[in-house]
């Protein structure tokens, strides 16, 4: 009977569905997706989205929907805009078989391989980098100074690629306060400084993208938070700073290179 109405559907023209592979859903869930949703469909952090249980159109209308830019998120427009067709289904499938997540506040571990960075703290960057870039965040009530190491700046200046041991380090602050609430400009024309939050860092070696899967992976770079005590943060999920950065590949995978290269070209 199953044979007949496949027969009937060809000859008719019509459409005959496929299956979607759960299994290589499965498979691409725990390489890739369970850096932030979990290989289980229970993300990582209570502010992103679990997938366990979720209707399977639903997320393969979602995902769809990031891969064509139609909905933003930095993170998602990255990694949906390298999945096909079939990968979409096979991933909604998979986690769709899921059972649900357990109610509260129950998270999954980061991915040990994604998880790990190499990048130190670098010791003397405020006599030895260069500042190159200031930037406001005044929705966040925040500006950032922009240090790059000797030789990130040499092969900027030159328009050569990144090398091995280049450094990029961010220092985050907080902004001083008007009356109205709202920050406030210093004498430089930014935002004024008032306190040291954290900082960021990027920086590049040899073979530590090797572990890191394709559709995160930028190269040999490898990303880290540091708390003012020149102490790894605890939290950050180097993921989404692969996610963020993939798509500028031919530049890199630095969102401040024309910056960076304009101060080099001024030493």
């Amino acid at each position: 009977m199953k044979i007949l109405v496949f027969v009937l559907a060809v000859i008719a023209g019509m459409p005959v569905a496929r299956a979607a592979d759960t299994a290589a859903g499965k498979a691409l869930a725990e390489q890739v997706c369970a850096a932030c949703h979990g290989a289980n469909g229970v993300s990582v952090s209570a502010l992103i989205p679990n997938l366990a249980g979720q209707k399977e159109k639903y997320i393969s209308a979602q995902l769809a929907t990031f891969k064509a830019g139609k909905r933003t998120n930095d993170m998602m427009n990255a990694i949906a805009g390298q999945l096909n067709s079939s990968e979409i289904e096979s991933l909604a499938a998979y986690f769709a078989s899921l059972p649900g997540a357990p109610a509260g506040t129950a998270t999954s571990q980061q991915l040990p391989n994604v998880a790990k960075t190499h990048v130190a703290f670098p010791g003397d960057y405020k006599g030895t980098y260069t500042k190159y870039m200031t930037i406001d965040f005044p929705d966040r009530k925040q500006v950032r100074y922009y240090f790059a190491s000797p030789d990130a700046m040499a092969a900027a200046k030159d328009g050569k690629p990144m090398p091995n041991g280049a450094t990029f380090f961010v220092e985050v602050h907080s902004t001083k306060l008007g009356a109205d609430k709202k920050p406030i400009k210093g004498a430089d024309g930014f935002l004024a400084p008032e306190k040291l939050l954290f900082f960021t860092a990027m920086a590049k070696g040899e073979g530590w993208g090797k572990d890191i899967p394709d559709m995160l992976k930028n190269g040999d770079w490898n990303y880290a938070v540091f708390n003012t005590d020149k102490s790894h943060r605890k939290g950050p999920n180097q993921a989404e700073c692969f996610a963020c950065h993939k798509p500028l590949d031919k530049d890199d995978y630095l969102f401040t290179l024309k910056a960076l290269r304009d101060a080099a070209m001024k030493k």
